[in-house]
């Protein structure tokens, strides 16, 4: 589904020119239908700052892109995502957050009162799900650091699922929609992601016992043969005949190892006992004199043991995870659309039924050409692209012959620009436009990211501004195409 650049501005000439931009003779630009607000449910891509308080704010950050106006430095730099945009294409007042806050951590400022904000309609949250509370960034959401250790995010995201942001906007109005509302639901990226997440620390924490199991027998025993070997070739080194005294001194060390209840002493003790008894090495009978050479053999066997343990441990460790994900990865697709069926009967059961009129679902975009996906083996690249391929078709298949929906075929455009984005203007679609560097972006995300942070260059035409979320420029991409589907569906 490949648009020209051309294309895609005749088809949003209004758009534009909410972002500033000049059109000769634009033509009548009000909207078929007169509506009265936007209402958004959904998660960071449709999230117009939810988190933009404290340490966030302080950032300069708040939204899931290049934060900031910086369309001084080039007009495509707007800071909006796509909901601000079909926003003015509507002509609407511009979405606000719903609810502000963070339940994070105090010391790092991301423990901030949640508040409800009257009058706001633009319910959606990063990191939040269909019905699932705990999203990315949520206080509960574990992940696994660089160190492959699991850890909790300091940010406490609200997270709040959609589920719940349609009952609070029900709540709020009187427990119905009044029908002229435009109602916009995105989600669905959480559910995929949050799940891979999920699977990725549960596969590493069966690749840790196995490793650490696999690691201590492997160690174990290359550990003692190290220590035998050091410690035969130390007691033999006086004797008249070396090689002989250390064949004598093995089979010693070797009988006493495999006598029921031996220990250690004992093996040394048989070691040191038939080297005593060899011509020539009657010195090491002495404390003073095997006293050092049993530390040293010691010595030897805990480098060997913990190098083979770590080896054997890492290898076991590996497969135990590969093996892991294998046998659960499955089970993320048939929950991937279980999620979509979900995220249906939300529409259906609370839109509609509470005299909804206007409702576009945009389902979900090819998460696997991401950056952060593209990192990831094959085979995780697979699953990633049959999860999102259940979630879609459970949208496709719930709401055919459902008028009042307007189903969004994001999936097909978000490929058409990873595989071809010269028509669209897009430069880069593998590389983020945001420095994530710790040093330059503590979060790590886009959530933060504004001109202070961006990677040398231009990157005003690029597709990311982190591994996941859009840049403004791919936000007006996005608001192109709804508003287009609109204008063919007569909405717009």
């Amino acid at each position: 589904m490949r648009h020209t650049k051309l294309a895609l501005a005749t088809m949003a000439v209004a758009v534009l020119a909410a972002c500033g931009g000049t059109s000769p003779s634009p033509g009548n630009q009000t909207p078929k239908i007169h509506y009265t607000a936007q209402v958004t449910f959904g998660d960071s891509l449709s999230d117009v700052g939810s988190y933009a308080v404290g340490t966030v704010a302080a950032l300069g950050g708040g939204k899931f892109t290049i934060n900031g106006n910086n369309t001084a430095v080039n007009p495509t730099l707007t800071g909006k995502n796509y909901t601000e945009l079909l926003a003015a294409q509507l002509g609407v007042a511009p979405p606000c957050a719903a609810q502000t806050g963070l339940q994070g951590q105090a010391s790092l400022g991301f423990l901030v009162p949640v508040v409800n904000h009257t009058g706001c309609f633009g319910y959606a949250q990063g990191g939040s799900r269909v019905t699932n509370p705990i999203g990315a960034g949520n206080a509960n959401a574990v992940s696994l650091s660089a160190t492959n250790t699991v850890v909790k995010s300091p940010l406490g995201a609200l997270t709040v699922p959609l589920v719940t942001q349609v009952a609070n906007h029900l709540a709020a109005v009187g427990g119905k929609f009044s029908g002229t509302e435009m109602v916009i639901v995105m989600a669905g990226g959480n559910d995929a992601l949050e799940q891979l997440n999920e699977l990725a620390v549960a596969a590493a924490q069966a690749g840790n016992t196995a490793g650490q199991a696999a690691g201590a027998a492997a160690g174990a025993t290359a550990g003692a043969q190290a220590f035998g070997a050091s410690l035969v070739a130390q007691l033999a080194a006086g004797a008249t005949n070396p090689q002989t005294a250390a064949q004598a001194i093995g089979l010693a060390l070797a009988t006493a190892a495999a006598t029921p209840g031996a220990t250690t002493t004992d093996e040394v003790n048989a070691a040191i006992f038939t080297a005593a008894n060899q011509p020539g090495d009657s010195a090491v009978a002495s404390p003073a004199v095997y006293g050092p050479m049993v530390a040293k053999a010691t010595a030897d066997g805990q480098a060997a043991g913990a190098a083979a343990g770590a080896s054997a441990g890492a290898a076991a460790g590996l497969a135990a995870a590969n093996a892991y994900a294998a046998a659960n990865g499955p089970a993320l697709v048939a929950n991937m659309a279980a999620a979509g069926q979900q995220l249906v009967a939300l529409v259906k059961g609370q839109i509609l039924a509470n005299g909804a009129n206007y409702v576009t679902v945009n389902n979900l975009p090819d998460v696997a050409t991401t950056p952060s996906a593209r990192a990831q083996p094959a085979s995780t690249q697979a699953l990633i692209a049959a999860m999102v391929t259940a979630f879609n078709g459970a949208l496709s298949t719930g709401f055919a012959g459902e008028n009042r929906v307007l189903l969004v075929d994001v999936f097909s455009v978000s490929h058409d620009q990873a595989t071809n984005p010269a028509p669209y203007g897009l430069t880069n679609v593998t590389t983020p436009a945001c420095d994530l560097t710790p040093a330059k972006n503590p979060l790590q995300s886009s959530l933060v990211c504004n001109a202070n942070n961006l990677i040398a260059g231009d990157i005003s035409h690029y597709s990311f501004a982190d591994t996941v979320q859009p840049t403004p420029f791919n936000n007006l991409l996005l608001a192109r195409y709804v508003a287009e589907q609109m204008v063919i569906k007569g909405w717009l």
